[in-house]
């Protein structure tokens, strides 16, 4: 039996219900919820949902568990608003969007580089016509991220694990920590911040590409912003998936190499999980574009093999790193002029 998709159908079946007893009723909490975007010559993607939900509150320091682990839930116990007609605006160029059957919406936009500022443009996504008995003007601001001529690289970097202490080997801790903690109370790895901020050099993007569902966009923006690394767009994935599966970190990979093609990129992940296989397929089906892949030594059991399967094939002319901790991959990126 495939459980994800009997998951996926027990979620469907679960949202049916609760639209059909929805659906002749006006959201009382209707809101756009717009991600952080990105653009550059190959255009712009802008992402969000629409929800029946009202604002989460902001974590504030020496707050207690019982707020943090509403908070939590708040993120995951959502009401999406499939079918609302919206418009996306970004740099004058305007793209129609509905929402699909979980809220969420993905828009190309098609502007040229003379449309768009670096290193941020502000779009809006707004309602287009009524819907369920909310009317206009329901407008959200949409910030996307917009490399300068400036820039000499890119980085894209997985989260958890990588940059942000989360054990995901170890489930329990995993989910005590997600349910329990804040953006105020997470804690990123030594020397983590210090180095992503070199590595951007206040110029370079960095784009953070993690398998967590959107659900905790709000929650990673927070935690970046709090731990003062560079900011980027965060491009998360949908919590369950849908009955073609669950959208592949490859995809938003070879999203961020399609929009910023001028650009040659640097990889940061860690060991625990997928990244080294990845960014190993990246690196085949772009050759010339990566500089360097680095990858945070995380395992329970370093000697299982996985990562040495693919360190083992790796090519001469991208550098495979396996690093203890921060100060490795500084050294080694120190040593290739990348800071």
């Amino acid at each position: 039996m495939d459980v994800r998709r009997v998951v996926v159908a027990a979620e469907r079946a679960w949202d049916g219900a609760r639209l059909r007893r929805s659906r002749s009723r006006r959201p009382e909490h209707f809101r756009i919820e717009a991600y952080i975007g990105h653009g550059g010559t190959g255009g712009v993607v802008v992402r969000g949902r629409v929800l029946d939900n009202p604002l989460a509150s902001e974590a504030e320091d020496g707050e207690g568990v019982g707020a943090a682990v509403r908070r939590s839930l708040g993120h995951f116990m959502t009401n999406d608003l499939p079918g609302v007609p919206l418009t996306v605006t970004v740099g004058g160029v305007s793209v129609e969007a509905v929402t699909d059957t979980d809220g969420y919406f993905l828009v190309r936009v098609p502007t040229s580089p003379g449309d768009l500022q670096s290193p941020w443009t502000r779009g809006t996504v707004e309602l287009r016509e009524s819907y369920r008995g909310v009317a206009g003007p329901h407008t959200t601001p949409v910030e996307v991220r917009v490399p300068s001529a400036q820039a000499r690289f890119g980085v894209v970097s997985d989260v958890d694990d990588t940059i942000l202490q989360t054990g995901v080997q170890r489930i329990g801790k995993m989910v005590l920590q997600t349910l329990t903690g804040s953006s105020l109370t997470r804690t990123p790895f030594p020397g983590a911040v210090e180095l992503y901020r070199d590595l951007a050099a206040g110029t370079n993007p960095v784009f953070y590409v993690s398998s967590s569902p959107w659900n905790l966009h709000d929650f990673l923006v927070g935690f970046l912003r709090h731990r003062g690394f560079p900011l980027g767009p965060v491009l998360l994935r949908d919590l369950l998936g849908t009955w073609a599966g669950r959208e592949q970190k490859h995809d938003r990979i070879r999203e961020v190499l399609e929009l910023h093609p001028d650009l040659s990129f640097v990889l940061l992940g860690d060991s625990g999980e997928h990244d080294p296989q990845i960014y190993a397929d990246i690196v085949r089906e772009h050759p010339g574009r990566i500089l360097a892949v680095y990858i945070r030594e995380v395992r329970l059991d370093p000697g299982d093999g996985r990562v040495e399967q693919v360190s083992d094939a790796w090519g001469p002319d991208v550098p495979f790193v396996l690093a203890a901790d921060s100060d490795a991959v500084r050294l080694h990126a120190q040593g290739l002029g990348l800071l």
